[in-house]
């Protein structure tokens, strides 16, 4: 066994929920889906590709009809054409961020990361023997995040092989401004320095815009440029376990894209794909949908747990996740574990995304039922009230 993997951490995520599957008592919010099943239009036209005999390999990078309507629906969202040929289909957004670090760094590379971030995206450089940085964000008095750019530019040199960057972001909501993503932009360009932009969280945003999404990267960037932006089938079309996603590359990047592939997953099957087809050519029904649920889950869960004494909250601009800190519960997972254990509530310990997390807790709220998060809520503040927070 390699050594790295040998020392690779466990997910302090799946640690927690491990404690506490299987039990009826145990409302979970731990990880980062919703309990709203696929729409069925999505699964149909799966259902009709499999009794259509669809049950044989397909294109390294993607069926072409699929690959057209991420184009199309992509450059809907960021203007101008996107050409299919900058899309790679993957078999979702972990294997598309797994995908883009094998082909962009090799070992003893270095890999600058903004945290707290969700695991996955510091884990897999150091998989491939990466030496890893990361960048604090910080919160403010009201728990608000920010990113200090004078610390990004210091930390992203000539020397940084890719930048990684994750907005919104899983677990704070942080979400880049258009000017931060220029400044970052002409900055890795002066510096050579690749951009790995996890986005798949752009649909659910809750600042007003035109066109409904968070700003991106590539309303910015030149095709050619060095950038990276990973997408996903699962969050905004309620899709976590088709495991399909996306890749939008630089041109050049696009047949080594495949090779990869190949030698990863070979292909997404076929019924899998026709469902994500489906999912676009029905987006406009779906994802403003995901997002207006989604807003009002937040807007139920966080004047809640803000009414709560000793707890710092403040409303994520983008994502699924109410980031809060308990005042006097410094080790997020002990208190994530007792809340488990003691009050039946499951939510994720903040310093699994990182040390800057520690004494955090994310909660998804991506609830069906907001009655379940109400309940959620009541569960914590008489845990508080037995272990003398209130």
């Amino acid at each position: 066994m390699r050594h790295t993997l040998a020392t690779l951490e466990e997910s302090k995520i799946r640690e927690v929920a491990n404690a506490g599957m299987g039990r009826a008592d145990v409302l979970p919010f731990w990880f980062g889906e919703s309990d709203e099943t696929t729409p069925q239009v999505v699964s149909e036209a799966a259902i009709a590709s499999l009794r259509a005999g669809e049950t044989f390999y397909s294109h390294n990078l993607g069926l072409p009809a699929l690959r057209e309507e991420i184009a199309a629906y992509t450059a809907r969202l960021h203007g101008g054409a996107v050409d299919a040929g900058r899309i790679a289909v993957t078999s979702g957004g972990v294997n598309a961020l797994m995908l883009a670090v094998q082909a962009l760094v090799d070992p003893g590379d270095e890999v600058v990361a903004v945290a707290p971030v969700w695991p996955n995206l510091t884990a897999q450089p150091q998989i491939l023997s990466a030496r890893l940085r990361t960048v604090p964000l910080a919160p403010g008095g009201d728990g608000a995040w920010t990113l200090d750019m004078a610390a990004l530019k210091t930390a992203v040199t000539a020397a940084t092989r890719l930048l990684v960057v994750n907005a919104p972001n899983n677990p704070t909501g942080w979400t880049l401004s258009a000017q931060e993503q220029r400044e970052i932009l002409d900055h890795c360009r002066a510096t050579g320095t690749w951009i790995l932009a996890d986005e798949v969280y752009e649909r659910l945003y809750y600042e007003p815009t035109p066109l409904g999404c968070a700003p991106s990267f590539l309303d910015l960037a030149e095709p050619e440029d060095r950038l990276v932006v990973v997408q996903s089938f699962s969050k905004s079309f309620l899709m976590t376990g088709w495991r399909l996603g996306w890749l939008v590359l630089p041109p050049s990047l696009t047949p080594h894209m495949g090779k990869l592939i190949e030698f990863n997953t070979s292909c997404i099957s076929v019924f899998t794909q026709r469902a994500g087809i489906a999912a676009l050519q029905h987006e406009g029904e779906i994802t403003p949908h995901v997002t207006r649920h989604l807003r009002a889950c937040r807007d139920t869960l966080l004047p809640l747990l803000q009414a709560l004494p000793g707890v710092l909250a403040h409303p994520a601009k983008g994502g699924m996740y109410a980031f809060f800190r308990l005042e006097g519960h410094a080790d997020a997972l002990v208190t994530a574990k007792r809340l488990v254990a003691e009050a039946g509530l499951g939510l994720a310990p903040g310093d699994a995304f990182g040390p800057q997390g520690q004494g955090w807790l994310r909660w998804c709220f991506a609830s069906k039922d907001p009655e379940r998060l109400a309940e959620g809520a009541r569960r914590l503040r008489k845990w508080l009230e037995k272990a003398g927070g209130l």
